[in-house]
């Protein structure tokens, strides 16, 4: 009877840890899927440098200037602007003056989101020949 309780307590002691195998197969299986939706994950966006002197060109007089402030206010035709009445200010300035381009003179605090913005405003108002400005360093 000794020797049985003997016994059962040997095999007892071995089952009393905590068995890691599910648990390391439950990590890399996490592993594997995170690297593999890391592989699918791709930014949406676009690169945009803005220009400096060295590939700067000189515009003719007629030209419909757009201003963007650090603060993010829109200046066209000496008024501050929203950025929901940049398309009808340039459908407007358009009309008068068909043949005039529109520089867009981002400061360089500016945020390139509402430079974006502002380009894709004039585009919607009906000029496709916009132009980003440069100052001379």
């Amino acid at each position: 009877m000794r020797l049985r309780t003997h016994l059962n307590n040997s095999h007892a002691s071995d089952d009393t840890g905590i068995d890691l195998a599910p648990m390391l197969d439950f990590v890399m299986n996490l592993l594997i899927f995170f690297i593999i939706t890391a592989v699918f994950v791709k930014e949406i966006g676009i690169t945009v440098s803005r220009p400096n002197a060295a590939n700067a060109e000189k515009k003719e007089a007629g030209s419909i200037v757009v201003a963007i402030r650090p603060d993010g206010e829109i200046i066209i035709d000496s008024r501050v602007v929203d950025i929901r009445s940049v398309r009808a200010n340039i459908e407007r300035l358009h009309a008068q003056r068909p043949e005039d381009s529109v520089v867009v003179a981002a400061d360089k605090g500016a945020h390139t989101g509402i430079l974006v913005n502002v380009i894709d405003q004039v585009r919607q108002g009906g000029v496709q020949n916009v132009s980003i400005a440069a100052s001379e360093s």
